[in-house]
């Protein structure tokens, strides 16, 4: 009997274990990890079980093998990802916050969420995503064009308003 055989009295205990590990509520790959195992160690071959799960005979053999060694614990997704800086609660009231002001600077929504919720970001991006959420635009508003020039303006539009003269009347002239 070779190390990742045993006794049926041991074999038992597995499948009980990774049974109410299964029943429990688990990520999709921590299911499909348990169910590959439990279908393995039941003696299902490996290309049977790989057509159903939709894995690779590698994938069924090293996480039998880590079930072996490790138990459950070796099944178990190691990485369950960080923590976001505000919760969903947090997240309404910035967005709320966000939506009842009339004028918008990013360096006052820094400000806010520094001052209300304890939380700075290290990119910018962030902040981005909330003013997206909030339907608001990050990009830097200014109340007149910095480039703009009003006797250009007047001399521009008064000649596009003479060229719109003289298409209409070039236009009555073709039609008589």
């Amino acid at each position: 009997m070779n190390n990742l055989q045993m006794p049926q009295k041991d074999m038992e205990k597995e499948r009980a274990a990774l049974e109410s590990f299964i029943k429990s509520d688990r990520t999709v790959r921590e299911l499909k990890r348990s169910i590959a195992v439990r279908m393995a160690i039941e003696g299902r071959p490996y290309h049977e079980i790989s057509q159903i799960l939709g894995v690779s005979k590698f994938f069924i053999g090293y996480w039998k093998k880590q079930f072996k060694t490790k138990g459950i614990a070796g099944i178990k997704l190691g990485h369950k990802g960080s923590k976001g800086y505000l919760t969903s609660l947090h997240k309404t009231e910035v967005i709320e916050w966000l939506k009842n002001k009339e004028y918008w600077d990013f360096d006052e929504l820094v400000t806010y969420l520094e001052r209300e919720f304890g939380v700075s970001y290290k990119s910018k991006q962030s902040y981005y995503e909330l003013l997206s959420l909030a339907k608001i635009t990050w990009k830097k508003t200014q109340k007149i064009n910095p480039k703009s020039e009003p006797e250009l303006v007047k001399k521009k539009r008064g000649e596009m308003a003479l060229l719109g003269l003289r298409w209409k009347l070039y236009n009555i002239g073709t039609l008589c």
